[in-house]
């Protein structure tokens, strides 16, 4: 499981093994949870089929979608997937790949803006605005919040506590999260994890994209 308090990297923590596909359960909260899987040069995992909303995101690497028929999809570093339902779905990698899955409780209300079974640049989903914060909640639900935002240089977040697990996606930039007394500097393609009740704030010294995952008992 992951732990707070350091900067890490999904990416490179989970560097994959030749010749298998390797997965771990990193985040747990009620219904929802995150899984980070990683898959060798010329592996797979094979179509299933869900009848819960899942949502892929491209940690590092290139991986094509697969489905019954010869369709495929393209999938790169910084993507994410919209898994659709009841519909079996695979994945599979010419040159290795690491990706989370983020699976969602049947009650949530995903964004209109996130179509089943179509990809998506999750950093280009939002425009920086100049003086402002933007924010997108892709994901809600009683249990779940997965949402992005852009923070203009000088702008932030001030301090308050996480009503649960939750974990940061750096998508662009560099930003500062203060967490429990002590800041952090966090770049593209990096991670923070903030624990439940743990009190954190956020700023932004130049542009800054980032995604949080929270989930909650």
């Amino acid at each position: 499981m992951l732990k707070s308090k350091h900067i890490f990297s999904i990416a490179k923590d989970n560097a994959p093994v030749e010749g298998c596909t390797v997965s771990e359960k990193v985040l747990q909260g009620g219904a929802c949870s995150m899984i980070v899987f990683s898959i060798a040069a010329g592996t797979n995992i094979s179509p299933e089929s869900y009848d819960h909303p899942k949502i892929w995101k491209i940690e590092e690497g290139s991986a094509e979608v697969l489905y019954l028929t010869a369709e495929t999809q393209a999938l790169r570093t910084g993507d994410i997937f919209i898994v659709p339902q009841n519909i079996p779905v695979g994945i599979r990698s010419k040159t290795g790949c690491i990706y989370s899955e983020i699976l969602l409780d049947k009650e949530c209300i995903m964004n209109d803006i996130l179509k089943s079974a179509k990809v998506f640049a999750l950093k280009d989903l939002l425009p920086y605005k100049d003086g402002k914060i933007v924010n997108m909640d892709l994901v809600d639900g009683d249990k779940t919040k997965f949402v992005i935002m852009a923070f203009d240089a000088g702008t932030g977040l001030s301090e308050h506590s996480a009503p649960g697990d939750a974990i940061i996606f750096c998508l662009d930039g560099e930003g500062i999260i203060g967490y429990e007394g002590k800041e952090y500097r966090i770049h593209e393609g990096e991670n923070f994890k903030f624990d439940k009740n743990g009190k954190h704030y956020v700023k932004a010294e130049g542009k800054f994209k980032m995604a949080l995952l929270l989930v909650r008992d």
